[in-house]
C-alpha cells in the first residue's frame, strides 16, 4: 500500500503574513476514503491545493501517487459530453498506452471483462464502452453522452466529470464539495458511487453524506491535524467525549491551582513571620525560629513549583476546543397570521411548464421546505415570492417584509463595509455575527473576492439576520459552509421561532428545522 507523507508543512499567504499551517507534519494511505473536515476559513481546499501542488510552501510532501482535484475547469463545453470526458481521462494522443494500463490491470479486467475481450477489434474505442459502464454507476443513462456538455445540469456535469476521474489510472482523487448542485437523490446517487471507490481526499459539510462514505477523518482544528479511524458520526463522538474530558480536567485545574495559591502565600506569610520574630526582645531561640521558618518557606516553594505544573498542565487542554456562540437575530415583531399563499401555482420556462400544480400557505412560526429535483422550480417560485419577474400559472400571494440569501456568490466583492453601504444593517452587528460563526477579526481586512466560499456563504446568511425582516427566503444557504456553523443557524432558527421559506439539500439540516414539506413534483 502506498503513502502519502507530509513532512513539516508550513504555509501562509503572502499578503496576510499569517500561518495557515505550520510543521504539519501527517501520513496518508492511498486506500484511504478519507473526509476533511474543518471550520470555514481553516484551509481545507488550500490543503487540497497544496498537494497538487499550485502553492509555494516549506517542508516535504512526498507520494508516490499523482493527485487530481474535482471539480476540475472544463475546456471547452461546447464539445459533446463524451469527448469532454476522454479529454479528462486522457489526452487524445494518449489512448494507447492508457488502454495498455486498462488491459493489464486486473481491478479493470475483473470489472469490465467483457469489453476487454472485443479490445483488438475497436482499435482504441474500448474507452467509450468503459465510460458507458462508469456513468452508469453513477446514475447517468448512456444518451447523456450524446448531448452538448455546456447543456446539462450542473449536477449532471458533476457527475460526469467525477466518474472520469475515477477512469484514470495511478491517481488519488481530491474532491472538494461534490454536492452543491445536486438534490436528494443526485447526492444519493454519487454517496453510493463513492462508496465503492477508494484512494481519495473528500470535503464536503453534509454530515448524512459524508457519513456514508469515509472509513477515515481528518480534521483540521485549531491548533493541529488530527485523524481518526471511521466515519464522521465515531469522530464527532470521540471529539464531544474529549472536549467534555478537558472541559473537566480543566475545572478540576483551575480549582487546584487556587488551592495552591492560597496555601503557598499562607506559607510564605508564616515564613516571613516567623524569621522576623528572630530579631525581636528578649531571649529567644534564634536557631530553632530560622530553622522553623526555613522548613515553611521549603514547603511554599515546593507549593509553588506544584502551582505551576499544574498551570502547565492546563495550558496544554482546550487548544481545539470550538467556541460555539448562540446567533442573534434581528427579528421584527409583528401580527400578520399568513404572509404567502398559493393555489394552482406553476413555473413557465420557455413556454413550458416545470412543475405540478401547488398549493400552499406559510403562517407565521412555520418553515416550509421546498424540496423537489434539480429543475423542477424550486429556485423560481423563490425568486417569483421576492418579486422578480418569473412567468407562472395560478395564483399567488406574498405580505411581509423579506430577507433574503442567494444561492451565488459570485457578485461579492470588495471591503466589508462597501458590501454593507446599500443594505439597512449595523456593520458592527454584522461582524458580531460573523465573528460568532467563526471568523477572526483579521478577516475583515481581507477582500471578500479572497473569502473562502463558506465565508462568503456566511456573509450573506449573517446579513440576512441583521435586517429587519418578518419572513426569511433562503436558497440553498448552507452550500460550503461548516458543520458547526450548520448547527449554530438550526438552533438559532428553532430558538428564534422564526418564519421561512428555504430550499436545501442538506437533508439533517432541513428535518430538524422544517414545520412542514412542500414537494415541487416535475411536470
Amino acid at each position: 500500500m502506498a503513502q502519502i507523507k507530509i513532512n513539516n508543512l508550513t504555509f501562509q499567504y503572502d499578503s496576510y503574513g499569517e500561518d495557515v499551517f505550520k510543521n504539519v507534519s501527517i501520513v496518508l494511505d492511498t486506500n484511504w476514503k478519507l473526509g476533511l473536515v474543518g471550520r470555514n476559513g481553516r484551509g481545507k481546499t488550500t490543503l487540497l491545493k497544496l498537494l497538487m501542488g499550485e502553492y509555494k510552501y516549506s517542508g516535504q510532501i512526498n507520494s508516490s501517487v499523482e493527485f487530481d482535484y474535482f471539480p476540475m475547469e472544463v475546456k471547452n463545453k461546447k464539445e459533446l459530453a463524451i469527448n469532454v470526458m476522454r479529454e479528462v481521462i486522457a489526452p487524445f494522443d494518449k489512448w494507447e498506452s492508457e488502454m495498455e494500463f486498462y488491459s493489464k490491470d486486473t481491478k479493470y479486467i475483473k470489472e469490465y471483462g467483457d469489453v476487454f475481450d472485443k479490445y483488438i477489434s475497436h482499435d482504441g474505442y474500448i474507452i467509450n464502452e468503459l465510460i458507458e459502464k462508469e456513468i452508469c454507476k453513477i446514475g447517468l443513462k448512456v444518451d447523456i453522452l450524446d448531448r452538448i456538455f455546456d447543456t446539462l445540469s450542473q449536477g449532471e456535469q458533476n457527475k460526469l466529470l467525477l466518474a472520469a476521474l475515477f477512469l484514470r489510472k495511478n491517481k488519488f482523487i481530491l474532491i472538494d464539495e461534490p454536492t452543491n448542485h445536486l438534490d436528494t437523490d443526485g447526492r444519493k446517487c454519487v454517496s453510493e458511487y463513492l462508496n465503492k471507490k477508494k484512494g481519495f481526499i473528500l470535503v464536503s459539510h453534509d454530515r448524512n453524506f459524508i457519513d456514508e462514505i469515509v472509513d477515515h477523518i481528518m480534521s483540521i482544528n485549531k491548533s493541529n491535524i488530527d485523524i481518526q479511524k471511521g466515519n464522521y458520526s465515531t469522530w464527532y463522538l470521540n471529539n464531544e467525549r474529549r472536549d467534555n474530558f478537558e472541559k473537566a480536567e480543566n475545572e478540576k485545574l483551575l480549582k487546584e491551582i487556587d488551592r495552591l495559591k492560597i496555601a503557598s502565600n499562607q506559607k510564605s506569610k508564616w515564613s516571613n513571620a516567623a524569621e522576623s520574630s528572630k530579631f525581636g526582645s528578649g531571649p529567644v531561640d534564634r536557631g530553632y525560629i530560622g530553622h522553623k521558618a526555613a522548613k515553611m518557606m521549603k514547603r511554599s516553594k515546593s507549593l509553588e513549583k506544584r502551582q505551576n505544573k499544574a498551570i502547565e498542565e492546563k495550558r496544554k487542554l482546550l487548544k481545539n476546543i470550538e467556541t460555539v456562540e448562540n446567533l442573534s437575530i434581528h427579528n421584527m415583531k409583528h401580527e400578520k397570521n399568513i404572509f404567502i399563499s398559493t393555489t394552482g401555482l406553476q413555473i413557465k420556462y420557455d413556454n413550458k411548464i416545470l412543475n405540478k400544480p401547488i398549493d400552499f400557505e406559510l403562517k407565521s412560526g412555520e418553515r416550509i421546505w421546498l424540496k423537489g429535483k434539480n429543475g423542477s422550480g424550486k429556485s423560481s417560485i423563490i425568486k417569483l415570492i421576492i418579486g422578480e419577474k418569473i412567468d407562472y400559472l395560478g395564483n399567488i400571494n406574498v405580505s411581509g417584509k423579506i430577507s433574503y440569501v442567494s444561492q451565488s456568490t459570485d457578485y461579492l466583492k470588495g471591503k466589508i463595509e462597501d458590501f454593507v453601504k446599500d443594505k439597512d444593517v449595523d456593520i458592527q452587528h454584522l461582524k458580531s455575527s460573523l465573528i460568532q460563526l467563526g471568523f477572526k477579526r483579521e478577516q475583515f481586512e481581507k477582500n471578500i473576492g479572497e473569502w473562502s466560499e463558506g465565508q462568503k456563504k456566511k456573509l450573506l446568511i449573517a446579513t440576512s439576520l441583521c435586517e429587519d425582516a418578518e419572513i426569511y427566503i433562503w436558497d440553498e444557504p448552507l452550500n460550503f459552509v461548516d458543520i458547526i456553523s450548520r448547527i449554530q443557524i438550526e438552533n438559532m432558527i428553532i430558538d428564534n421561532n422564526i418564519t421561512m421559506i428555504f430550499v436545501e439539500h442538506d437533508e439533517y439540516f432541513g428535518q430538524n428545522i422544517c414545520t412542514k414539506v412542500v414537494e415541487v413534483m416535475p411536470k
